[in-house]
C-alpha cells in the first residue's frame, strides 16, 4: 500500500511537469470553440485578458503535432503570455481600452513588455486556430485564386513559406500576409513580432496564416529538424480558417 502511495505522487508530479499526464479539465476546456473576440475587441477597462478556449483536444492534430506539444505550448506558453501581457498593462497608459489587434498595431521598440506578450498572445490565438481541424486541407476559390496570382501556383507558395520559416534565424514566425489591396506576401519576424506591427516590420499586412518556429513548438517530436516540422505543419493547416480571414479583409 506504501508503495503505491509512493507511485502515486511520483506520477504525479511529473503529470504536474507535463511529462507523462495532461489535465482533465484542460481538455474538457480545449473542446469549446475558440472566442474569436478574444484576439480584437476592446476590453472595458480594469478588464484583463484571458487565454482562449483552445477548441480541440490537444491529441486532434497527431501525428503530424504531438500532444505533449500541444498541451506544453497552449497551457504554458500561450498562458504565460496572456499573465505576462496582463501584468505588463497593469498601468496601461495609452494602451488603455485597446483590444489585442490594435495593441499589436501600437507598439513600438520602446513598449518591450507590451510588444513581447500582446504578440505571444495574438499570435498563438490565430496559430490554434489556423489547425483547427476538421476543415478543407487545401485552399480553393478566391483565396486559391489569390495565392495564384502572387506565387503562380501553390507548390510555389507551400516552397516560399517553408523557406522563409527555415531561414528565420532562432526563435520567429513565417506569415502569409495580405496588403491594403489583399495582394498576398510572404514575410517572417523575430521572437513574438507581427505584421501588424508597422513600425517594426519591413512590410505590414493582415497575417492570414502563420507557423510558430520557436523550438518549444516543435522540439519535443521533431528535435533539431525544423525542415520536417514545417512539412507537417502543411498538413495541418485548415485552409477553411485561412479563407475566411481572407475573406474578412476591407480592400481588393
Amino acid at each position: 500500500m506504501k508503495k503505491s502511495r509512493r507511485d502515486f505522487i511520483r506520477l504525479s508530479g511529473m503529470a504536474g511537469a507535463g511529462l507523462l499526464l495532461y489535465p482533465a479539465m484542460a481538455c474538457r476546456a480545449a473542446r469549446e470553440p475558440i472566442v474569436a473576440s478574444a484576439s480584437g475587441t476592446p476590453l472595458p477597462s480594469g478588464t484583463a485578458f484571458e487565454l482562449p478556449p483552445l477548441g480541440y483536444d490537444y491529441s486532434a492534430l497527431e501525428p503530424f503535432i504531438d500532444a505533449m506539444t500541444m498541451e506544453i505550448h497552449y497551457s504554458r506558453h500561450h498562458a504565460g503570455y496572456v499573465k505576462n501581457l496582463n501584468a505588463a498593462l497593469a498601468d496601461p497608459g495609452r494602451f488603455a481600452g485597446m483590444g489585442l489587434e490594435d495593441i499589436c498595431r501600437a507598439v513600438t521598440d520602446k513598449d518591450t513588455a507590451v510588444r513581447n506578450n500582446a504578440g505571444g498572445h495574438w499570435n498563438h490565438t490565430r496559430f490554434w486556430a489556423w489547425m483547427r481541424p476538421g476543415g478543407s486541407t487545401a485552399p480553393s476559390g478566391v483565396l486559391l485564386e489569390a495565392i495564384n496570382r502572387s506565387f503562380g501556383s501553390m507548390e510555389t507558395f507551400r516552397s516560399q513559406f517553408a523557406e522563409a520559416a527555415k531561414a528565420r534565424f532562432g526563435s520567429g514566425w513565417a506569415w502569409l500576409c495580405a496588403d491594403g489591396k489583399k495582394e498576398l506576401f510572404i514575410s517572417s519576424t523575430p521572437n513574438q513580432d507581427n505584421p501588424l506591427m508597422s513600425s517594426l516590420v519591413d512590410k505590414p499586412g493582415s497575417p492570414i496564416l502563420g507557423i510558430d518556429v520557436w523550438e518549444h513548438a516543435y522540439y519535443l517530436k521533431y528535435q533539431n529538424k525544423r525542415a520536417e516540422y514545417i512539412q507537417s505543419f502543411m498538413n495541418v493547416v485548415n485552409w477553411d480558417e485561412v479563407a475566411a480571414q481572407y475573406a474578412a479583409l476591407p480592400g481588393g
